[in-house]
């Protein structure tokens, strides 16, 4: 298999059972979101005895869908298991309030020419990425939970109250 099939076959390969994941995982993984743009909860066990479930990851995303324009893109199992990780290091049983999971190129575009510190290449573009708040915990609180775990990218927004995680390199802002 060349280069070039191998990255074309790389998001099946994301969602193939999940075996290979950190032995630090449980086998049983579940996660609760409330999209807080299109008012919908959704609490699913996506990782059962180790192996993925199609109906569930199916349920994410959709509910991390482009609210703006509808679109639905996969998301990627690595930022379900940090946020997995997340949700077991803060010890809430509060869901995922989302701001923002996956972004359309036209979405990304047009909150670039209108907010500042929008990343032209976001990971949000690949279902990477995702803007989340916990309510009974403070964005700082969150932050450094998410930090503390060093499995990719996190910001911090005080001022309109989200935190940033990715499964892009390991950096803070």
């Amino acid at each position: 298999m060349g280069l070039g099939a191998a990255a074309l076959a790389y998001p099946l390969l994301s969602r193939i059972p999940c075996f290979a994941t950190p032995l630090a995982l449980p086998p049983d993984r579940s996660l609760s979101f409330f999209n807080t743009h299109t008012m919908e909860s959704a609490s699913v066990e996506y990782c059962q005895a180790g192996c993925l479930l199609a109906p569930s990851l199916e349920k994410i995303d959709y509910i991390l869908r482009d609210h703006r324009s509808g679109e639905i893109k996969e998301i990627d199992v690595r930022l379900l298991d940090l946020l997995h990780s997340l949700s077991r290091k803060i010890a809430s049983d509060q869901p995922f309030h989302v701001i923002s999971g996956y972004r359309s190129p036209q979405t990304n575009a047009l909150l670039r020419e209108h907010t500042s510190g929008v990343a032209k290449n976001s990971l949000h573009l690949l279902g990477q990425a995702i803007d989340i708040r916990v309510p009974g915990l403070t964005v700082s609180d969150l932050y450094r939970a998410a930090v503390s775990l060093r499995s990719g990218g996190v910001g911090r927004y005080p001022e309109a109250d989200f935190v940033h995680v990715d499964v892009g390199r390991v950096r803070t802002w």
